[in-house]
């Protein structure tokens, strides 16, 4: 059933049109088709279905004045190659994010028209981003507002408007806990907006919030560090990795925050976490659990390091990113040989050859589930359990 009237223009979801059985469906058929063509021994993929709107825990909106008034929105999809139509889309609404994500967005977007003047007309700034991330049961809320300058400071007053700004809003937002302002550089044909690296700007509120997975797993996440959006299959891609499984030491590779770490440390003595991106290495690094690690490394590093150490794993549980782990961490992880490893993977045109270097260093895939944790879009969530 399509309810986003802007699906088809928005670049953001690309399978509205399809009931949400069609859409699983579509996704197990292509992660089985690439997983075919590496001819191993694979079990059956298990899948695991997810509410399909109002899914979403985070989302990060562009900004844009149109016709006098600050909006927010996506990318728009272009009709052609040559279609010219400028690529910021205003948005009414967003029916993969949590309710009060949007809701939020408005009541910002108001208080920013509200006073023009002082956020929209002046030169030495531009609001760019809006980044929304509330806690599963939607309790508490963060923000952060991106803008853009090419000043070296920005204007002395913009911290207390930011504080009455926040303010203003938590008034209208009860759940509001903390926001902060980003300071990016102006845009440039030469750089990526991806790679772009914000510089910290005024602050207000608590610096994150609690979010509870399930009982008794609760994390504080710092605002900006990296977590998995979808809040309610959370809980089952947790216990994929961490229920019924115990032993004297546990590796958590990629680890961000300690999601699968923090949980793995009520039943196993010792469990190492490896982490390199900021803020979440600082969150993992500050974590008060006695027989938790936290090792600030590349997950290439440490494993490199690893290898010549007596330590082995009786667990490890990797989640890179899109890239994949790779052919010369696989090869590390086939030489520590930890009996059991947990893949991770949010790509499935990666997944396949990782797995082909693990089976053929002596690991079996026991189990496959795919976990749709983005509704209406093509990208895929899967956890292969490989055994030895």
């Amino acid at each position: 059933m399509q309810l986003c009237p802007h699906f088809g223009v928005c670049g953001g979801c690309q399978l509205q049109h399809l009931e949400y059985s069609a859409q699983l469906g579509s996704k197990a058929e292509r992660l089985q088709t690439l997983l075919d063509a590496t001819a191993l021994q694979l079990p059956g993929l298990q899948l695991h279905a997810s509410p399909p709107f109002g899914y979403r825990n985070r989302i990060r909106l562009t900004l844009a004045e149109v016709d006098g008034q600050l909006r927010a929105g996506y990318h728009r999809n272009p009709e052609s190659p040559a279609d010219t139509t400028p690529r910021f889309l205003p948005i009414t609404e967003c029916p993969i994010a949590a309710p009060i994500l949007w809701r939020t967005t408005e009541a910002f977007l108001a208080l920013i028209n509200e006073d023009a003047a002082r956020w929209l007309r002046d030169p030495q700034f531009k609001l760019d981003q809006l980044e929304l991330f509330t806690a599963a049961d939607e309790s508490s809320l963060q923000i952060t507002l991106y803008l853009r300058t090419a000043a070296k400071a920005l204007p002395s007053k913009l911290a207390a408007a930011f504080t009455a700004l926040c303010e203003a809003l938590r008034a209208r937002i009860p759940e509001l806990a903390g926001a902060s302002i980003a300071i990016l550089p102006p845009i440039s044909v030469q750089r990526s907006r991806r790679t772009e690296v914000p510089k910290p700007g005024p602050k207000w509120g608590a610096e994150g919030l609690l979010y509870t997975v399930s009982q008794p797993a609760t994390y504080w996440l710092p605002r900006g560090a990296f977590f998995q959006v979808n809040r309610f299959l959370l809980p089952e891609l947790l216990a994929l990795a961490t229920a019924n499984r115990s032993g004297q030491l546990a590796w958590d590779l990629y680890a961000g925050v300690g999601l699968f770490s923090r949980a793995l440390a009520r039943s196993f003595a010792q469990v190492t976490a490896n982490e390199i991106a900021e803020p979440a290495a600082t969150a993992l690094a500050s974590t008060k659990l006695a027989n938790l690690r936290a090792v600030k490394a590349t997950t290439l590093d440490f494993l490199r390091a690893a290898v010549v150490e007596r330590d082995r794993p009786d667990l490890i549980v990797l989640d890179p990113p899109r890239t994949g782990a790779g052919p010369e961490v696989c090869a590390l992880l086939a030489r520590i040989a930890a009996p059991t490893l947990i893949y991770v993977s949010c790509s499935p045109e990666t997944l396949p050859g990782d797995l082909q270097t693990l089976a053929a260093s002596g690991y079996t895939v026991a189990e496959l589930h795919l976990l749709d944790l983005f509704p209406q879009t093509t990208h895929i969530e899967t956890v292969a359990i490989l055994t030895r």
